[in-house]
Order: C-alpha cells, then structure tokens, then sequence
C-alpha cells in the first residue's frame, strides 16, 4: 500500500534531483582525463523551485543541465577539479541521505495517522 502525500511528493521530487546531482558529479569524476571536456552541472535550488511549482500531473521534469562556467581549465581543455567534484559528491550524497530521513518521518506521521483511530 503506498500513501502518497503532498511532502511525500515533494521529498520524492527532491530525491530524484540529489540522485541526478550525484550522477552528474560522476560523470565529470569519469572524463577528468577527456580533453576539452567541460564540466557539467544545474543549479540544484533552480530546479527544486521548477519542480515544487510544477502540476501534480508533471512528475518528470526535464533538467538543465549546462556546462559549469568560471572554472579553470588545463591546457588540453578540461576544466573538471576531482577536489571540487569530491566535495559536490559529498553535498549531493548529504542531500539524500537528508532526504531519506525526512522520508521516513513523513512516512512515520503518515502511519501514526493511520493508527490513531484504532
């Protein structure tokens, strides 16, 4: 039985951007040695204020990803820091791993509800 609520859709959404983030973040780990390689990310805010306004209907939001201006590139043209990469993993990771506990509890309240009545 799944019970959906409004946070629980909402967490769900945030979820799923923490999860791209953090592939995002591995496919620039995986090309630091691709010449020309530009990294790649979103602005992860940006995209949770899309996705909150977004209809109940648009559960898939395409996701803008873009090249990562204002980084320094070496001289065969990548420009990805395996420094910065490892410290937006560890974000991307602490937003999930936020987000999984905030899961719970709603899943907690959601159950404690339920039970109330009996």
């Amino acid at each position: 039985m799944q019970i959906e609520t409004r946070l629980s859709d909402q967490l769900s959404r945030y979820l799923d951007l923490a999860v791209s983030e953090t592939k995002a973040t591995a496919a620039n780990m995986a090309n630091i040695d691709t010449p020309g390689y530009r990294t790649q990310g979103f602005d992860f805010d940006a995209e949770m204020r899309k996705a909150l306004k977004a209809s109940d209907t648009e559960k898939e939001l395409p996701l803008h990803i873009r090249a990562v201006d204002g980084l320094v590139s070496r001289p065969d043209g990548n420009n990805v820091s395996m420094d910065r990469e490892g410290l937006k993993m560890a974000e991307a990771q602490l937003k999930f791993k936020t987000g999984v506990a905030l899961m719970r509890l709603e899943n907690q309240r959601v159950m404690d509800a339920i039970h109330a009545d009996k």
